[in-house]
């Protein structure tokens, strides 16, 4: 909404006004896929969405059957953009997020080569989809690259506590710990690591953005992790953000989302350019091939998308500043 006004603002896109439709999908797929069904109805040229992984991909046959652009902020499955029955590509739908083997891979490759690694440990949440993706390339990495993982440990959705993990990788001597999981969990399992003298560094993905406030700084001493986007590097965005909802973005999903914006409307000016009928379907294709190959300055980083429509650019490595996030560098 934030982009979406300031491009009205500023006159819109060939003098016409983006009208922003919105429903809420209640997190239910069969919510999301009414939702969508109903903007069609009402006349929409793209669509921005979903949020949950679950909902996006409900939503994402549906959308290819129409051809409309689609592209999402936060959904980091693979099937969001790939059809999990055959192998093909999804040719209207796009994401702005990394999916998540990308950060996995990413956190083993930093492990070894800009923190000298080669002993891991991974403590993951069983069951979740998120936490099994990034663990999965993160260990596929580790073996490609001569890293080795001396101990896995598991635990459940809703668990408190993870001692008897904990022990058992301590047992292991390893160097770092991974723990591609949410940061509630996070803060909880470096409280106990502490408590137990478990003092090796721990790595993370994007999971873990929100973290301050649910871990000490001694707990976060030398702890890394990727997110799609550092705060403070886009003081603009930060300051508008602020200035138009009275507090600070809470998290990767607005800059996230206002990347989303942005490509959108990159399609949908390289549509406007060639004189083409909105919402016809040579409209609905001019915006698909435009983000298709275009390159995109967003405030996560300027992108491209692969052959499957994820986006291409450098991830942010945070370190910590006490117990504040901070960027370390792009990798």
């Amino acid at each position: 909404t934030l982009y979406f006004d300031k491009v009205n603002a500023e006159g819109g896109i060939n003098g016409k006004k983006i009208e922003l439709i919105s429903y809420d999908n209640k997190g239910d797929d069969a919510e999301a896929i009414n939702a969508f069904n109903r903007e069609v109805d009402e006349g929409i040229t793209a669509f921005i969405g979903d949020v949950i992984t679950s909902n996006t991909i409900a939503v994402a046959g549906e959308a290819n059957a129409v051809n409309m652009p689609m592209i999402t902020a936060s959904a980091t499955a693979e099937a969001v953009t790939v059809n999990p029955d055959d192998g093909s590509v999804y040719t209207n739908v796009f994401r702005t997020c990394f999916i998540d083997p990308f950060q996995g891979e990413k956190m083993a490759q930093y492990a070894k080569e800009k923190l000298g690694y080669t002993k891991a440990a991974v403590i993951v949440q069983t069951g979740n989809d998120y936490a099994a993706g990034l663990n999965e390339a993160f260990k596929a990495k580790c073996a490609e690259l001569g890293m080795t993982v001396v101990a896995e440990e598991g635990y459940a959705k809703g668990d408190k506590d993870f001692n008897a993990q904990l022990t058992n990788i301590k047992a292991a001597d390893p160097e770092f710990i991974f723990c591609p999981n949410y940061y509630e969990e996070v803060g909880q399992i470096l409280s106990q690591a502490e408590s137990i003298g478990l003092t090796v560094p721990f790595l993370g993905g994007d999971g873990w953005d929100g973290l301050e406030g649910y871990a000490t700084a001694d707990q976060l001493k030398d702890a890394y992790f990727c997110a799609n986007y550092a705060k403070g590097s886009n003081p603009d965005f930060e300051n508008a953000y602020k200035a138009e909802y009275g507090e600070e973005y809470p998290n990767g999903f607005a800059p996230l989302g206002y990347d989303a914006a942005m490509t959108v409307v990159y399609g949908i000016k390289a549509a406007e350019e060639q004189g083409l009928e909105a919402g016809s379907d040579e409209y609905k294709q001019a915006v698909i091939d435009a983000i298709a190959g275009g390159t995109i300055e967003g405030i996560t980083g300027t992108f491209t998308f692969d052959e499957h429509h994820n986006p291409v650019k450098q991830t942010a490595i945070l370190c910590f500043d006490g117990a504040t996030p901070v960027l370390k560098e792009m990798f």
